[in-house]
Order: C-alpha cells, then structure tokens, then sequence
C-alpha cells in the first residue's frame, strides 16, 4: 500500500501543491479500525514518542524521589516553544536533581518563540540547553539515571539503561518485539524508534485505556497523561496545536507531534489510539489532518471544530502578513 492525499495547499484558487500520506486509527485491544495510506508503514515516532519515554520517569520513582509536579511530568512529553514558563521549569528540576544545565545532553538550538529568540540576541545572552525543545524530555531522563545510581555522562546513549527502559516499554504497549524496532538518532541525541505505524496508534490507545495493564504501569501512564492534559501549555507553548488542542479537548484527549510529519492522539472516552505521518515531513499538514480524523470520527463536537478552525484549515501568509493561501484536508478515512 502506499501513501494517500492527505491535503491540498490551495494558492489562488488552485492547488499548488498536495502532502500525501498514512494514518492508522487503532482500539485499545489492538484492532486497526480506520486507516488511509499505508499503516503497516515504519515510521520513526519521533517525539511523538515522548508520553511513552516518560513512563521510566514514574516508575522507577525518580519522580516522587525529585518532587515531579504534574507541570514537571508534562515538560517530559514536551516539544516545548522555550518561553519562559518553559525554561524556568527546566532550571527548577535541574536545582531539585543537584546538576546544572550543562549536565543536559540534548544540544542546543534556538528557542522556538521568536520573542525569546530576540530577546537573547539583544542582551548577548547564550542560547544554552535549556532552550531545546527537548529538555524537559532529558531532564526527566537525567533524573532516572540519576535516581537509578547510574552514569550519568552517557544517559543518553542506546545501551544506557535509561534507554533500555524506555525501549521495553515501548515493546510492551506498542505490542512488537524488541528486534523488530528499527533504531536511529534523534535530533537530541538519544535513540529513535521506528516502528509499523498501527503499532504507534496501538501505543497511544494503551495511553488512552490502560485498563488491562499491570497497576504499576496502569497508574504511571494516568499520571502521564493526566499531565499533559491538565498542564498543557508545556507541552508545546503558546500558539501551538498541542497545547490549544489539549485545552479544547478539557481532559478527554491528549496529543502529541513528532518532527517529519508526525501526528498522534489518545482519546480517554473511545480507548481508541490515532498516528498518522506525512509522506513529505512536513509538519505544517499534520493539524489539518488530526482535525479532519476527528471530525470524520465524530470525536468532536462542531463548537471544538469552530475553536480549531486555524488549525484545520491553516491560512498561507505571505512576508506582508496577508492571507494568500490555505490548507485543506481532502480524504475520506476507510473502514479497516
């Protein structure tokens, strides 16, 4: 099977350009119930991936060793904009771990909130690691190690036990084998999983309904979860599909993008688990499409669809600021 339309880019009243791609829609039993494109199709969940990276952090008791609020335990699932509200965080759980920020090993980038981006620029200030996106992701990390009594220079490397952990849980609930999971680099340095695309989904519905799960695990993913939804401006940040999306939804649905074109969303009411990928790797498709799957769904209502119109139909601005174009999904989700 191969990719489907996904979405047109319209311009001028004709489409300039087409995103192709996959979506598996999948119970908590493991059932494939919906899907378009290809599900079977390997795909690294990049940090689409993190609410299941997350689960160590719980359950070894790093978090309650390190006083981890719902806040804390939501910056770990995060792809965050590195405002203020984000880095201050980061700092806190680094002075509760007794380590500093150059103990984290994700590199650095610019933050993504241009005003932040700005503002060090002006003032000469450093763009250190707190500013990557992915620094709630290892402090989190950093503190398993940590609290585990294990190295932490290397916390980040494949073999790490850290890593060995996460991987496991992802074997666990995304119901595949340990040497079926390909493995790469992230933009951050740790390990990438890439698996079948339903078997993403299946994850993500076991994070929506982890009734059947062992009660450790079952109560370690609410928590998760429970996080990002109650606290999730720290997920993403502001003007961000993640966060206004978890705010919109009010406790019922979680979600979390991954780079390359990487959707994925657990609904708590349903069970049911939701991945999909962008053939191209564009990002700038995947809210159209989580919407359109909602909606054709019908897991939201018309006011959340009203309140998510933005991201379901994104406007093409050009340099003036001046709409010029749109998005607009353009599939029909086939029953599986």
């Amino acid at each position: 099977m191969v990719a489907k339309h996904l979405v047109d880019v319209i311009r001028g009243g004709i489409v300039e350009s087409e995103h192709w791609g996959h979506i598996a829609v999948v119970n908590s039993e493991g059932k494939l119930i919906y899907s378009n494109g290809n599900p079977n199709r390997v795909t690294f969940a990049r940090s689409s991936m993190k609410p299941l990276q997350a689960i160590p952090i719980v359950e070894t008791g790093a978090a309650d060793f390190y006083q981890f609020s719902q806040a804390d335990l939501s910056l770990t699932c995060a792809s965050h904009n590195g405002e203020d509200q984000h880095t201050n965080r980061v700092r806190m759980i680094l002075k509760n771990l007794d380590e500093s920020i150059d103990s984290l090993k994700c590199g650095t980038h610019p933050p993504r909130w241009q005003e932040k981006y700005e503002e060090l620029m002006i003032s000469g200030k450093e763009v250190t690691a707190e500013y990557n996106n992915c620094s709630g992701k290892h402090c989190g990390m950093l503190s398993t190690a940590k609290f585990m009594g294990e190295s932490l220079e290397d916390y980040y490397k494949i073999n790490h036990p850290v890593q060995r952990r996460i991987v496991e849980v992802i074997s666990d609930l995304c119901e595949i084998p340990l040497d079926e999971i390909e493995i790469g680099i992230d933009g951050c340095g740790v390990p990438v999983h890439g698996i079948p695309l339903k078997k993403l989904a299946l994850g993500f519905a076991k994070l929506a309904n982890p009734a059947s799960l062992p009660a450790k695990r079952k109560q370690a993913i609410e928590r998760i979860t429970s996080a990002m939804m109650e606290e999730p401006e720290m997920v993403g940040g502001t003007n961000r599909f993640c966060t206004d999306f978890m705010k919109i939804e009010k406790g019922r649905m979680f979600g979390k993008a991954g780079a390359e074109g990487v959707y994925c969303i657990g609904d708590i009411e349903t069970g049911i688990g939701i991945a999909i990928k962008i053939e191209d790797g564009n990002g700038r498709a995947t809210s159209s499409v989580a919407v359109e799957v909602l909606k054709q769904l019908n897991l939201i209502t018309e006011e959340q669809s009203k309140l998510l119109k933005e991201y379901h139909y994104p406007e093409l601005k050009n340099a003036r600021q001046e709409v010029i174009g749109q998005l607009r999904p353009s599939f029909s989700l086939e029953n599986a």
